[in-house]
């Protein structure tokens, strides 16, 4: 006899701007207490020194956990010049320290140019990747080094905000599993004065901004009044507006609903697809082309009354 799930069910999205110094983990446990949600998840960790976008995932949202992890990123970060640190943040402890010359915006900038477009980065010893099974964080705690072979990522916009006497303000745009810790000790070794990340805020995941961004301790106020939580959700498909609509009735959207594939004559198209019914979201399903047309196969469906 399998043991009924605590909590209830609790279908959507909710963006939340986490403040500096917690986990996301321990953001999600906090809000999921709130909703007192049965399941939930995140779309990818942020350090506990970083703030911003955190998309948090109720019940059928998170079957599209993955989808929303390799999604674009954008951060605002400030690079602390002059001193190198064991983690590559403001929380790692002091490895080197060097005197930082003047740079004026235009060295600055000939030295960004080169990280900008399709680049290799070494991911941290600090990161979540996982060796054997293991993160790479709980070896570098361990004082073991880990070789880790170089990625490749794409930095679509790396903007200079500020430059200020031993810090530089950047804005960042860029691929999923891309390390701005490893950006900016990369920027400080060309620099010649090494660097860390003293401050990260990202302000894009999964499509939101931090305009769609709520604060917990809102969350939190209007338990205390007895308001719903409810309408703050936002849809799953929310997090699907990079793939195109398709929509279906009939027949097709029943066999679609069993999980079987349908064919779609006269419409070659490829990709992954947001599949509609005639009243509703549906789901995430695959075209693949088929001769003169296209097979349509699901891939993730949401359990919905109306179709």
């Amino acid at each position: 006899m399998s043991r009924r799930r605590k909590g209830r069910d609790v279908n959507g999205i909710l963006v939340i701007d986490k403040p500096q110094g917690v986990t996301s983990n321990g953001i999600l446990q906090q809000v999921k207490r709130l909703y007192g949600a049965a399941k939930a998840g995140h779309t990818g960790a942020l350090d506990p020194l970083a703030t911003g976008v955190l998309p948090l995932c109720f019940g059928e949202a998170t079957k599209f956990s993955q989808t929303m992890l390799d999604s674009d990123k954008a951060y605002i970060t400030t690079a602390r010049l002059g001193i190198r640190t064991e983690t590559g943040d403001s929380e790692g402890a002091v490895v080197e320290e060097k005197p930082v010359p003047h740079f004026s915006e235009e060295e600055v900038e000939a030295v960004l140019a080169r990280f900008r477009g399709d680049i290799q980065q070494v991911p941290s010893m600090y990161s979540a990747l996982k060796h054997q099974g293991k993160p790479l964080y709980e070896y570098a705690r361990e004082g073991i080094e880990i070789e880790r072979p170089a990625r490749p990522v794409t930095i679509y916009e790396l903007k200079l905000l500020a430059v200020r006497e031993q810090e530089l303000d950047l804005a960042v745009t860029c691929t999923k599993g891309t390390y701005i810790r490893s950006l900016v000790e990369d920027i400080g070794e060309v620099l010649g004065c090494g660097a860390h990340v003293s401050a990260l805020r990202r302000t894009l995941a999964s499509g939101y901004t931090l305009a769609n961004a709520h604060d917990v301790k809102d969350l939190e106020a209007m338990r205390e009044r007895g308001e719903s939580l409810d309408g703050l959700l936002l849809p799953p498909e929310t997090a699907l507006t990079m793939f195109p609509e398709y929509r279906l009735s009939g027949v097709p959207l029943v066999s679609i609903l069993n999980g079987q594939p349908v064919r779609i004559p006269g419409q070659p198209f490829e990709g992954f697809v947001r599949l509609y019914g005639e009243h509703s979201f549906v789901g995430l399903a695959e075209a693949l082309p088929e001769g003169d047309g296209t097979q349509l196969v699901p891939r993730r469906l949401v359990k919905n009354s109306k179709r």
